[in-house]
């Protein structure tokens, strides 16, 4: 665990707030250099000036890889001064160790790196994907999947806070922005004018009751929440614009509530800012049976960069299982109980040295959402 503990202090002492490019690209560029001091001859591809980073890395054997696929990228840490210890000290206390991402995902990217250096020594096919920007709603990913094309996939681990159960499924998300518009008027006499904020606050208020949504026996409810409200310049001014941003997770492809929110009259336009599918993968696959790890019951609450992955590998199972709580995901004095990270690290080095794919007419079709 030292060696790996000193990675994952390396990754949290690093920055790398969503947005960050150069920060981004740099702890890329530490997995890839860890890896290769190592001494395994490994495969490296980067992401070009022009690209969101991102980072490929394979053991080189021909066949199906065992693909680990992390992002980097983590939430703002808030006020610095309220955590109990610097956000980027890797502080190890109490049997966990505090900071930025270590539950999302750097501990997942660490326990994964020694998956990836154990596939080596056994001459196993594995590969690791590291992309970027993944909490602004998997931006990164998209970038990297000219590379991931030049390799064969056989099977996905996405190393997210699932206290280490194996999680076949998410729902997807629908991110829109709703505009209401009106005429600006003295707010003196309100009268003259067409209140925008009024006309978005009547949509708002309907939404619980009307809005369209779905249920399924794996993924669960379909969501709404309000993120952001914007109308209004001055208290005596009648606002002539209001916007919200809507985030709803999704079980279908979403159409059905886009179209809800185009219906009402009180808007004057809609935007959509992000449309990730749900997935899916089938609870029968083999591979997932030989997994060395519980089956979780229920999907996870959030979504991945698997949204983005089932996409480029409709027929390939894909799970999501790491180390750490979600409900230490993006909270305030994030942190990893060690025990959790030495399960992974367990699980993933075994899976990665006992990796045998099956050929592709013998793969299982993955559902898609």
């Amino acid at each position: 665990m030292t060696d790996v503990l000193a990675l994952l202090g390396a990754l949290v002492a690093v920055d790398t707030t969503s947005g960050n490019r150069q920060a981004q690209d740099e702890l890329q560029s530490m997995v890839s250099s860890v890896v290769r001091k190592e001494g395994t001859r490994v495969e490296v591809l980067r992401s070009g000036p022009e690209a969101l980073p991102w980072t490929l890395i394979h053991t080189g054997p021909s066949g199906p890889h065992l693909l680990f696929a992390c992002h980097v990228d983590t939430v703002p840490v808030g006020d610095e001064a309220a955590w109990g210890a610097s956000p980027f000290a890797a502080v190890v206390s109490d049997g966990k160790v505090y900071g930025r991402g270590t539950a999302d995902m750097k501990g997942g990217i660490a326990a994964a790196v020694e998956g990836l250096l154990e596939g080596a020594r056994h001459g196993k096919p594995v590969a690791l994907l590291l992309t970027s920007d993944e909490e602004l709603g998997s931006h990164g990913a998209p970038h990297a999947m000219a590379a991931l094309a030049t390799i064969d996939v056989g099977a996905v681990i996405i190393p997210e806070a699932t206290d280490n159960e194996i999680v076949t499924c998410h729902r997807g998300a629908l991110w829109l922005e709703v505009t209401a518009s009106g005429r600006a008027a003295h707010g003196s006499t309100p009268e003259r004018g067409d209140n925008a904020a009024l006309k978005l606050i009547s949509v708002l208020n309907r939404v619980n009751e009307d809005l369209p949504l779905s249920k399924d026996d794996d993924l669960g409810q379909e969501t709404w929440n309000l993120g952001t409200v914007q109308a209004g310049t001055a208290p005596n001014v009648v606002p002539d614009t209001a916007h919200a941003v809507v985030d709803m997770r999704t079980v279908g492809n979403g159409h059905k509530l886009e179209s809800w929110w185009r219906a009402q009259p009180e808007l004057a336009a809609v935007t959509t800012l992000l449309r990730l599918s749900a997935l899916k993968t089938d609870r029968t696959h083999p591979w997932l049976g030989s997994l060395p790890g519980p089956l979780a019951d229920a999907a996870t609450p959030y979504f991945t960069d698997g949204s983005v992955l089932r996409s480029a590998l409709p027929d390939v199972p894909i799970v999501v299982w790491g180390p750490g709580s979600s409900t230490q995901m993006h909270a305030l004095n994030e942190h990893l109980p060690l025990t959790s990270l030495a399960t992974a690290i367990d699980c993933f080095r075994l899976c990665a040295r006992t990796w045998e794919p099956a050929p592709p007419d013998a793969r299982t079709a993955a559902l898609r959402a």
